[in-house]
C-alpha cells in the first residue's frame, strides 16, 4: 500500500474525536484538561492511561502504551494499518484518496491473495466430494462447524488438480507458483505442492488466506505435515496458526494458549476452548513472542513433557524474557508422556484442560528450575554457576517490578546479585567551561521540542533560517525538523506530529516527552519558546566566537575573520543588553 499523503492523515485526525474514539471502548472520566481510565492493554488497579483531547493523544504511564486514534484502533480493534485509517475516515464523512489505494505491487499482492482464496475454496469444494477424507476428520471428532470455522479443505490426490482448475493460463500460473502452491522437478515439470491432504488455511491478521499446512490421511505416510514455504505474504516465524480465529471469537483475549499442531488448536477450538494458537513447524520466535503478547497479556506454552518438550520451552523463555514488560505474564504447560491438547481435551474437556493451565509453572519458577537443573544449590561453586547462567538473561529483562523481583530471586537463591561487581570507573572530567558562563540546568533544546509537543503551533512563531541551526547540540537535527514539519503543515496536532515520527529513530522519545504535562498556558508557552530560542541565538555566536578566538590563538586571523569577531562580539553583547 503506497503511503497516504500527510495532509489526509493531517485532517483525519483534526477531524476524529480521540476522546469519543477511546470513549466508545474505554470507561473513561476527565481528570483536569485530560481523561483518565485504568489501561486497556494491561492489568491494573490505579487509572494511569490518559486521553489529551487537546494533543490528541493517549499514553498509559504504566505500560508506556500511546498513539493517536489510529494506533489506538490498531491495538484495541486489532486492526491493520489501513483498516483502521478507513474505519476513521468513515466516521468522518471523508474518503479515501484514490490515487494511493493500489500500485503495480499492491495489484500483484492482491492477485495472490486471491488466488490463495480461490485454492482454498477449491480444497473446501474437494473435501466436500471425498468421502475418505471426510470420514478422517469425522473419525477425528471434527465437526461441520468447526471444519466451516477454519475453513480446512482437501487436496485432491492427483498430480495436477489445483493447476488444472486454477493455473488455466501463464499469468494464473506463475502466481501460483509465487504463492507457493505449485512445485517444479529437475526436469522443469510443475506440479501440484498439496497432494491427498487435510489443508488448513492460514490466516493473517485480517483474516486473508496467506499460506496452508497439509496433514496426511495416512498415518504411516511421510511427512506428516507439509506447509507453505516462504512467500512475499507468508513468513512462517512471524504467523501463528488460529490467531485471527481466537480474536473473532473473543471480544478481548484474556489468555492465549500455544500448541504445536493445527489438530490440537482445532480440537480445542471445538471443545471450548477458544484461545489457542500454534506456531508453523517451527520454535517461537522473537515475533512470535511479541505478536502473542500484543494480543493477550497472559500466554501459556503447553509442549510434552519430554526432553525435546522441555527443550522447546526454553527456546519460548528465550524470545519471551526481553519481552516480559510489566503486566505480562507467561506460563508452561508440561503434558503427561503420550498426551497432546488434541487428547487430552477430549478426556477431560475444556474444564480439566483449565485446571491443567491454572496449575501451569510460571515463567520465574521454570527459568531458575531449568537454569539449576544440573547444578548442586547447596555448594558455593553450583550456587555461583547459577548466578553465572542467569545474569547475561536477566540483563535482556526490561526494567520493571518484574526485572526487579527476578533479580531478587536469584540473589536469594546464590547470595550474588544480577549485576555484577564492577571496578570503579575512572572519573569524568567535567568538560571546561568558560569562565562567568552560567550552569545550564536543562536542555534548552529539550525544553523547545517539549514546547512544540505541547502546541506544535508555537513553531511557527519562530521563522526560517534558524539563526541556531548551526549549534551543535544534542537533539537539535531533531528540533530543527520538528520546526520544519510544523511550518509545512501548519494545522498539524501533537497526534499527528507523533504519527509523521512514528518510525523516526527518536519516535518512543517523542511519544514519552509528548505525555508530559507542561505547567502553565499557551501564553506562558509562547514565551518560554521565544526566550529559549534566543538563549540558543546566544550560544550560536558564542561558539563561533570560540572558534575563532581557537583559530586566532593557533594560527592568526585574515582580515576576514578579524571582521567577523567584530561583528560577532558587538551583535552577542546586543543581544545581552
Amino acid at each position: 500500500m503506497a503511503r497516504l499523503p500527510d495532509a489526509f492523515i493531517d485532517d483525519l485526525l483534526a477531524r476524529t474525536d480521540i476522546v469519543e474514539i477511546v470513549g466508545a471502548r474505554v470507561p473513561l472520566k476527565r481528570k483536569g484538561r485530560e481523561y483518565a481510565a485504568p489501561c486497556p492493554f494491561h492489568d491494573e488497579r490505579t487509572p494511569s492511561f490518559y486521553v489529551s483531547p487537546t494533543k490528541q493523544f493517549y499514553h498509559c504511564f504504566g505500560c508506556g502504551a500511546h498513539g493517536t486514534a489510529i494506533s489506538f484502533l490498531m491495538n484495541y480493534d486489532r486492526l491493520e494499518f489501513l483498516d483502521a485509517v478507513e474505519e476513521l475516515a468513515r466516521r468522518a464523512g471523508m474518503e479515501m484518496p484514490k490515487d494511493t489505494r493500489a500500485g503495480p505491487q499492491d495489484n500483484d499482492l492482491r492477485d495472490q491473495y486471491a488466488a490463495l482464496e480461490a485454492a482454498a475454496r477449491l480444497f473446501q469444494r474437494q473435501l466436500a466430494d471425498s468421502p475418505r477424507a471426510l470420514s478422517y476428520l469425522q473419525g477425528r471428532g471434527v465437526d461441520a462447524d468447526t471444519r466451516a470455522r477454519f475453513g480446512i479443505g482437501y487436496a485432491a490426490d492427483g498430480y495436477s488438480t489445483l493447476l488444472d482448475a486454477l493455473g488455466t493460463d501463464e499469468r494464473r500460473r506463475k502466481l501460483l507458483e509465487r504463492t507457493g502452491m505449485l512445485s517444479r522437478n529437475e526436469r522443469g515439470s510443475v506440479y501440484d505442492k498439496f497432494r491427498d491432504r487435510i489443508m488448513f488455511p492460514i490466516h493473517d491478521r485480517r483474516g486473508r488466506v496467506i499460506a496452508f499446512g497439509g496433514r496426511v490421511l495416512d498415518k504411516d505416510a511421510s511427512p506428516k505435515y507439509l506447509n507453505s514455504p516462504e512467500t512475499p505474504l507468508f513468513h512462517k516465524g512471524r504467523e501463528l496458526y488460529g490467531l485471527w480465529q481466537a480474536r473473532q471469537a473473543n471480544q478481548k483475549l484474556e489468555r492465549l494458549v500455544v500448541v504445536e499442531g493445527y489438530m490440537d488448536v482445532v480440537t480445542l477450538f471445538q471443545f471450548g476452548v477458544t484461545q489457542a494458537v500454534a506456531t508453523l513447524g517451527t520454535s517461537t520466535t522473537a515475533e512470535h513472542a511479541e505478536l502473542l503478547f500484543r494480543n493477550a497479556p497472559d500466554v501459556y506454552f503447553c509442549f510434552d513433557g519430554d526432553a525435546a518438550g522441555r527443550r522447546a520451552a526454553w527456546r519460548a523463555v528465550e524470545s519471551v524474557l526481553p519481552r516480559m514488560k510489566d503486566g505480562r505474564q507467561a506460563f508452561f504447560l508440561f503434558l503427561p508422556e503420550g498426551e497432546d491438547p488434541d487428547t487430552i481435551v477430549r478426556k477431560e474437556g475444556a474444564a480439566g484442560f483449565d485446571a491443567r493451565l491454572a496449575q501451569a509453572t510460571p515463567l520465574s519458577q521454570f527459568f531458575f528450575e531449568e537454569l539449576g537443573r544440573d547444578i548442586n544449590r547447596n555448594t558455593l561453586d553450583g550456587r555461583a554457576r547459577l548466578a553465572e547462567r542467569a545474569r547475561p538473561l536477566l540483563a535482556q529483562l526490561p526494567d520493571g517490578a518484574f526485572a526487579d523481583l527476578m533479580r531478587q530471586e536469584l540473589q536469594r537463591q546464590t547470595g550474588v546479585g544480577a549485576t555484577a561487581p564492577a571496578t570503579a570507573p575512572e572519573p569524568q572530567r567535567a568538560p571546561p567551561r568558560r569562565v562567568g558562563a552560567p550552569a545550564q540546568k536543562r536542555s534548552l533544546v529539550r525544553s523547545m521540542i517539549a514546547l512544540l509537543l505541547q502546541q506544535p503551533s508555537l513553531g511557527l512563531q519562530l521563522q526560517p533560517p534558524y539563526p541556531f541551526a548551526e549549534l551543535r547540540l544534542p537533539g537539535m537535527p531533531l528540533l530543527l525538523e520538528l520546526l520544519d514539519v510544523v511550518h509545512q503543515r501548519p494545522e498539524i496536532s501533537t497526534g499527528a506530529l507523533l504519527e509523521h515520527f512514528a518510525e523516526h529513530e527518536q519516535g518512543e522519545a517523542l511519544r514519552k516527552l509528548a505525555a508530559q504535562s507542561l505547567p502553565g498556558d499557551e501564553n506562558s508557552w509562547a514565551h518560554e519558546l521565544q526566550d529559549a530560542a534566543a538563549q540558543l541565538e546566544k550560544q550560536t555566536l558564542q561558539q563561533r566566537i570560540d572558534e575563532l578566538q581557537q583559530k586566532q590563538r593557533s594560527q592568526g586571523l585574515d582580515e576576514t575573520d578579524k571582521y567577523e569577531l567584530r561583528m560577532l562580539l558587538q551583535a552577542l553583547s546586543s543581544l545581552r543588553g
